[in-house]
């Protein structure tokens, strides 16, 4: 087998239950990182782990609600603990939710900024003299969103443009202490989120299901839509010693799909 790239590094990645957080889990472990997964299912986090050391790799569930501030706190103690130290984060964790204005109600909008960005905040900040250590490297999943804003999901949009925001905000201090930043924004992603999206959306416009997939596809205008693999494969460079030089980078892993920023 070749030398694999991560050989002996360690990485903390939230939402790590499903979906794009589980693929980036599986690609850095298969690469030779000891992960960390965060998440808030028990049960699907060590289903998770379980698939990551049955193809050779080593993994660590960690049960964290990553909304609130003990909850960061927690999952940063959990995750040093098991793994000694940090060089790679990957804050993925995020459930927006779609929805008609105004009749989406209050708490979408706080559930929304709570788990995606002041997660990916706390968390990070909990980390960071960890990260600095080790002249680490934190990974930000927003979304294409954050450039394309849509009636049908403001809270989602609005989030991903914050998260970017502080992305490159925070590449600057990582500049001065040797930590590499970046964001990665998927774009539609073949996913059991993607797929309540549009059943929210579905709902939001009194549309049926189909047609709103149907519709969202079109739109697009992509040779096909993402996978989750998709986005590890690139969350995958831009870990490695490869990609140090792409501090505070944006990067669209959407086939094209953004016509502008």
């Amino acid at each position: 087998m070749p030398d694999r790239e991560l050989a002996g590094k360690t990485a903390v990645v939230t939402g790590a239950s499903k979906g794009i957080g589980r693929a980036i889990a599986a690609r850095l472990a298969a690469e030779g990182c000891a992960v960390a997964l965060v998440a808030r299912s028990q049960d699907a986090l060590a289903e998770a782990a379980r698939a990551i050391e049955a193809a050779g790799g080593r993994a660590t569930p960690v049960v964290a609600d990553l909304s609130t501030e003990d909850g960061c706190r927690t999952a940063a103690d959990a995750a040093l603990a098991a793994l000694g130290g940090v060089d790679v984060l990957v804050n993925c964790a995020g459930d927006t939710k779609a929805g008609a204005f105004p009749a989406q109600p209050d708490a979408d909008w706080t559930a929304g900024f709570a788990l995606k960005l002041f997660g990916a905040v706390r968390l990070t900040r909990a980390l960071w003299p960890a990260l600095k250590e080790r002249s680490g490297t934190v990974i930000n999943i927003g979304g294409a969103a954050a450039m394309t804003p849509s009636p049908g999901f403001m809270v989602g949009g609005a989030v991903n443009a914050a998260l970017a925001h502080w992305s490159k905000a925070l590449s600057k201090q990582g500049l001065a202490e040797d930590v590499n930043v970046a964001i990665v924004h998927p774009g539609m992603t073949v996913s059991d989120r993607m797929e309540r999206l549009f059943a929210q959306q579905a709902e939001a416009e009194n549309l049926p299901v189909e047609d709103v997939r149907r519709r969202a596809i079109a739109a697009q205008g992509v040779r096909r839509l993402g996978t989750p693999e998709d986005v590890a494969e690139a969350v995958l460079f831009l870990c490695t010693p490869r990609a140090r030089h792409l501090q505070g980078a944006s990067l669209l892993v959407d086939g094209g799909a953004t016509p502008g920023l």
